[in-house]
């Protein structure tokens, strides 16, 4: 049964990859040199052959970056390198949950340190011709030493509290997990920009002038009550704009990115704006969280079967079966339900980001919303044609030609 399971995990792996390379050549087969008709009135000539440049180098560069992290997994499978990890990982401790923290901190920090020339090559090449590039290296070495350290508190105090319920209730833990990372996760959305946030950019409440009192009239207007709207330091680390709604009830509050106040006018920064409202009007915050907590229980129920299985862990090359071994295993072969969950919440996601664009035109203006998508696509140099198959199963967000049409703006 472990050979069988063997050659599963290396098969998906092996789909996994060749799936993802088929839906971005698919993406590539969308390129062209001529200015398309749809998307005249957004790109100039020379703008448009600078966003398919940008396309292409990306393109390369995922390919090549991709393939690199296909051939570390499937080396890791084939020459038992997670059994190798884990013996490590068992010389430094017999007990269950420092054996699994060893285990797992090894294997990212390997894995980091193996993948960073790329982000480096990302950041201070690709990022930099283009213009969008504004991370020095010390911002890029800091934000690196923060992640691991958050990393090591909260995803390893997570996973040892886990792993410890694990030994006090076995096969029923996934309902006291199923029940801490849900609290987790309502805690995050609350606290993420009060508490995560600050460690790697400065949030400053926004100023009082006409932007702020456009904002507040339009909140008003529409009954959302909003005290909390913060502009943050986007700048520091790349030229392009964004904002975003967090939180719930009294923690609610909305992120301008400073890039975007530099490049909207207040109109177009309060349609933006009224779009982020119109996902907290529509619900689509908690549902998204109740959604969330939902495939967490899912998975956490389906794993809850295996993760005892000593046939899992041997498919690694482990014959003493253990949580983090059982961890890797099933995370594998559970890739086929996560694809099919995923492309639901990406369907799910896209219906919300038309919903918040009708609330925006509805309330506020279809016009100056619209004008901000197009600054914001060509500011970024959003890939305006990408392939619907590929937009199926990866986009989030619905294309800008599509949020256009569906506005009804030519």
């Amino acid at each position: 049964m472990s050979q069988i399971l063997f050659y599963i995990i290396v098969s998906l792996i092996a789909f996994d990859f060749i799936f993802d390379r088929v839906l971005e050549y698919l993406n590539s087969t969308q390129w062209s040199d001529q200015l398309p008709e749809e998307v005249k009135d957004i790109y100039d000539e020379e703008k448009y052959r600078q966003q398919q440049a940008y396309e292409k180098v990306n393109f390369r560069f995922s390919s090549i970056s991709s393939s690199f992290s296909f051939v570390l997994m499937l080396l890791m499978v084939l020459l038992s390198g997670f059994a190798l990890v884990n013996s490590l990982a068992a010389s430094v401790s017999v007990n269950p949950i420092l054996t699994a923290m060893v285990f797992f901190g090894v294997l990212l920090l390997v894995s980091d340190l193996l993948t960073t020339p790329f982000s480096v090559y990302d950041t201070f090449v690709i990022e930099e011709k283009f213009g969008f590039n504004k991370t020095t290296p010390k911002t890029f070495v800091l934000d690196k030493l923060k992640g691991y350290l958050l990393g090591a508190i909260i995803g390893g105090g997570l996973l040892a509290l886990i792993i410890y319920i694990y030994q006090l209730t076995t096969t029923n833990f996934w309902i006291y997990a199923w029940l801490v990372i849900s609290l987790f996760s309502l805690f995050m959305v609350l606290f993420y920009s009060n508490l995560i946030v600050p460690l790697f950019n400065k949030q400053t409440p926004l100023p009082e002038g006409e932007l702020k009192l456009a904002i507040e009239n339009f909140s008003a207007k529409v009954g959302f009550k909003l005290d909390n709207i913060y502009v943050i330091d986007g700048s520091k680390r790349s030229t392009k704009a964004n904002a975003y709604f967090t939180g719930l009830g009294a923690k609610k509050r909305i992120v301008i990115y400073d890039t975007l106040i530099n490049d909207l006018t207040i109109n177009e920064l309060v349609a933006v704006l009224a779009h982020e409202i119109g996902h907290y009007k529509k619900n689509h915050v908690i549902w998204s969280l109740l959604l969330g907590i939902l495939q967490t229980g899912i998975m956490l129920f389906i794993f809850s079967l295996f993760v005892g299985s000593s046939e899992l862990s041997a498919a690694l090359g482990v014959q003493t079966p253990s949580f983090h071994i059982g961890l890797i295993a099933f995370g594998i072969l559970y890739s086929p339900i996560s694809l099919i969950s995923g492309l639901a919440m990406n369907i799910f996601s896209r219906k919300n980001e038309y919903q918040a664009d009708a609330f925006a035109a509805r309330y506020f203006d279809a016009n100056e919303l619209a004008l901000a998508l197009k600054k914001l696509s060509v500011k970024n140099l959003s890939n305006l044609r990408p392939h619907p198959v590929y937009v199926f199963f990866h986009y989030s967000h619905p294309t800008l030609i599509q949020r256009l049409s569906a506005l009804k703006i030519k």
